[in-house]
């Protein structure tokens, strides 16, 4: 629209070569990569473009189609009776060019499209290739979607272009970047390289990419980014040395880029200038093969690089196809005039536009191709090509399948099929998104719901030779099948790596934490940032970089590494340690003398001194000191229920037989003395030997019938007690019933303390009566023992408690041991001139 209202309606005349059929396919490719716009003007006539800049690969890759079209229509199988043809544009690397391309090869160039078979114009065609750029493809399928037409892109990567909804009719051979960034993120996941920084540039290429990334590389759990930059369009060197400076500072040794040739070229510029090496470079399919950056200048910097790259096949024919060209029927056309004057730096007459250098030769047509080196014929790595090749069949498959339709039996309304005469591009699209073909290279085409094919790319690395030379090589793939889902296959062995130690790079931001440890997060920092910490105790973590320690099960522990669990220390009396060898050996020794000393009274049993202290009752108490011993060993050694069970009733029962006998001995002396009395005969006959026998019986059943109820309403067991250590299980006898161990204990000490009280009554006796006095003294040692035993006991944790027990035990049966037969048996072995009746009713009649 003009100053003064008036629209102005451009027409531009496009650079393109045409091929006649009963079908025609359209592609749109970057044959030249600039453009200069001519001044408009108001004529009727087209305003010619004039494109600048020609691109032997991007001609290559319009040829490509030519030759498939060409292979198609010699195809017998494939497409019989129908001619395919074609019309190629050029879209000079300029979106407004590429998109006023597609709608003439959507709508027509002519203004009114009729028909017939002599039509004049180039006719609608019914399916595009094209077109290489992301930006231009999501312009281009905006505007052609409405018309349902299908686009087969070759080389436009954006994810977003998976969108349906958006472009329903927008197909492609090459992967989504979707698929790439997860590729990215394989290799990252696969050598370790949890902190890298990503570049991108600042198109819907690479701002989708940033986005996807994020978000792909957190789910899975593959790392962090360390930053993520957007390189600039144009000369800006402000903005590219602060990126520079990012990545030198950055702890990152990873660098991911996204973006353009022209993007790298600028942006290595500024790395060279500050010398930023020691960096590992991954590049996406965008300048994976870029030549121009495999130079000695920068193979010191990008030499090793891992690079994304379309996948490379083979087709058979095409170079000869390409050395066609000299034939006269190609060189009426602009494109290829072009090339041949780009070629071998000669011209047309008249000369094309201006745009060849004066003073060149004159081109004749007949000049060899073979004689002259051209990137045109290089088909040694066809990446591009090779898409463009399955694209042209995805659409020549989907044709014969429309054509093979049997009427009646058709997809369409009323079981209909479409026709060539009555052909719409959105019936064509039907069979588009069903076909499923194998290239003669061994690859599946096929698409899925969103348009995109079964994506697979090879990996290469940036070799550097010593020589000097630069070379490219695969050294994996990955990719995605029905059935196995996303694959990559490295072989390790062939990679190089610009580094001195020649292995691969370490990129983290923290490194792993060991077995035995678990990641802290460091407070406001990505979660690849982390310190190590410690696991507890009684929790342990066997695997590298654990987020949690994970408790020992309750009979382990964790080992002073915290990397495994090993069973806990078992703890009880035992009788190999010391202190259980010691308490068995006193027990023996108590158990062996008692057996000395019974044996001495039964050698002098009829000995007035053995006579004179109710013998009888000394052997039963002999007996019963010797059960005391014994029964100790029960507190000894691992905890199981019979000795859970056994130990307390031995323990209960022995003492009480044994205070027993001493209590009765007390009431024996208190009688004998009283009968000594006038007028207290009587009382000795409720004291006779039956009598005796009787009361220990029944004192001793007593505290048998309080252990059998004991035992019956809630029996003592063994039990694993973790509260004591953490680390240790100790095995210890519950009492079960802390009721029936009081009472048990206390029965004892009732009779203990009894026997004591009449022994201390009858201390002052005369001396015939002297027993009381040991009685005395041995039943003080008792009670005293036992006293500071409850303390002690309630206060010793485990095995200590067993041993306090023990302790008591001992201490109070040598107690009353060598109290009560320490000074007879003295007097039994060492002074036997004592042991006569006169001498002990001598020193009693002295005394009164």
């Amino acid at each position: 629209v003009t100053t003064s209202g008036i629209i102005l309606i451009v027409q531009f005349y496009h650079n393109g070569m045409h091929k006649p059929g009963d079908v025609i396919l359209g592609g749109l490719f970057e044959v030249h990569y600039t453009s200069v716009f001519p001044e408009l003007t108001f004529t009727s006539e087209p305003n010619q473009l004039n494109c600048q800049g020609f691109d032997p690969p991007g001609f290559r890759h319009a040829m490509t189609m030519a030759f498939a079209i060409d292979e198609i229509n010699k195809n017998s199988n494939l497409l019989p009776n129908v001619t395919l043809g074609y019309s190629l544009y050029d879209n000079c690397a300029t979106l407004v060019i590429g998109l006023s391309a597609a709608l003439s090869l959507a709508s027509g160039q002519e203004e009114q499209f009729l028909p017939q078979e002599n039509c004049l114009g180039t006719p609608p065609v019914l399916g595009i290739v094209g077109d290489s750029f992301s930006t231009f493809s999501i312009a281009t399928s905006d505007v052609i979607g409405l018309f349902k037409l299908p686009i087969v892109s070759y080389f436009a990567t954006c994810s977003c272009l998976s969108d349906r909804r958006r472009f329903p009719s927008f197909f492609r051979t090459i992967p989504s970047d979707a698929f790439q960034v997860r590729a990215m993120i394989q290799i990252l996941k696969r050598f370790g390289w949890t902190w890298a920084g990503l570049l991108v540039s600042d198109d819907d290429y690479g701002r989708y990419v940033a986005r996807s990334f994020q978000s792909d590389l957190v789910q899975s759990g593959g790392g962090c980014l360390a930053y993520l930059e957007i390189l600039p369009w144009g000369d800006n060197p402000a903005e590219l040395k602060r990126i520079v400076e990012v990545m030198k500072k950055s702890t990152a040794r990873v660098v991911i880029v996204f973006a353009h040739q022209i993007h790298m070229i600028q942006l290595m510029e500024e790395v060279v200038r500050q010398n930023v090496t020691g960096l590992q470079w991954m590049a996406s399919e965008a300048w994976t093969a870029a030549a121009v950056l495999q130079t000695p200048h920068l193979m010191p910097y990008l030499g090793g690089t891992l690079g994304i790259a379309i996948r490379r096949g083979e087709i058979p024919g095409l170079r000869e196809f390409l050395v066609t060209l000299h034939s006269d029927q190609l060189l009426n056309t602009f494109q290829v005039r072009q090339f041949w004057e780009y070629t071998f730096h000669c011209r047309f007459a008249p000369p094309p536009l201006g745009w060849v250098e004066a003073g060149e030769e004159l081109c004749t047509g007949q000049e060899d191709l073979e004689n002259v080196e051209t990137e045109f014929l290089d088909v040694s790595n066809l990446r591009p090509e090779y898409n463009i090749y399955k694209a042209v069949y995805a659409l020549a498959y989907a044709i014969d399948d429309m054509l093979r339709c049997v009427p009646g039996r058709g997809p369409f309304s009323g079981h209909s099929c479409a026709t060539l005469q009555r052909l719409e591009p959105w019936q064509l699209m039907f069979y588009l998104e069903k076909v499923n073909f194998t290239t003669p290279f061994g690859d599946q085409v096929s698409f899925d719901e969103n348009g995109d094919a079964l994506p697979i790319y090879d990996i290469m690395n940036w070799l550097w030779l010593p020589d000097g030379r630069t070379k490219v090589q695969s050294v994996g793939i990955v990719k995605k099948s029905a059935t196995k889902g996303e694959e990559l296959t490295l072989d390790e062995n062939k990679i190089f790596w610009n580094f001195d130690s020649k292995q691969s790079p370490q990129s983290v931001c923290s490194e792993s934490c060991p077995p035995g440890t678990r990641m802290a997060r460091k407070k406001g920092q990505p979660v690849c940032c982390f310190d190590c910490v410690p696991c507890s105790d009684g929790k342990f973590s066997n695997a590298t970089d654990s987020m949690e320690c994970s408790s020992c099960p309750e009979d382990f522990w964790s080992n002073a590494q915290r990397d495994h669990c090993v069973p806990k220390i078992t703890e009880f009396l035992s009788y190999q340690e010391p202190l259980g060898i010691c308490l068995t050996t006193a027990s023996l020794l108590g158990t062996f003398i008692c057996a000395v000393v019974l044996g001495i009274f039964i050698y002098h049993r009829s000995t007035p001194m053995v006579r004179a202290n109710n013998s009888e009752l000394s052997f039963l108490l002999l007996v019963s000191l010797k059960l005391c011993f014994l029964c100790s060993l029960l507190f000894i050694g691992r905890p199981r229920l019979w000795t859970c069970q056994l130990r307390h009733a031995a323990f209960g029962i022995s003492f009480v037989l044994c205070v027993s006998c001493i209590l009765v001995k007390t009431m024996v002396v208190l009688a004998v003395f009283k009968a000594s009395q006038p007028g207290g005969g009587a009382s000795l006959k409720w004291f006779g030997v039956l009598q005796q026998r009787g009361t220990v019986l029944v004192l001793t059943s007593i505290q048998a019938a309080i252990c059998t109820a004991w035992l019956v309403s809630s029996s003592p067991a063994p039990h694993k007690n973790t509260q004591y250590h953490n680390d240790k299980i100790v095995y210890e006898c519950v009492v079960g019933s802390t009721v029936g161990f009081a009472v048990l204990l206390g029965y004892i000490g009732l009779l203990a303390i009894l026997s004591f009280l009449l022994a201390f009554l009858a201390r002052n006796l005369p001396d015939n009566f002297n027993e009381a006095k040991l009685i005395t003294f041995s039943m003080l040692i008792f009670c005293a023992v036992w006293v500071a035993f409850v303390p002690a006991y309630v206060n010793s944790p485990g095995k200590y408690a067993d041993a306090v027990e023990v302790f008591a035990i001992l201490a109070s049966s040598f107690g009353l041991l060598v109290a009560l037969f320490g000074p007879k048996c003295y007097i039994i072995l060492l002074r036997p001139e004592m042991n006569t009746k006169k001498a002990i009713m001598g020193r009693g009649t002295t005394k009164t």
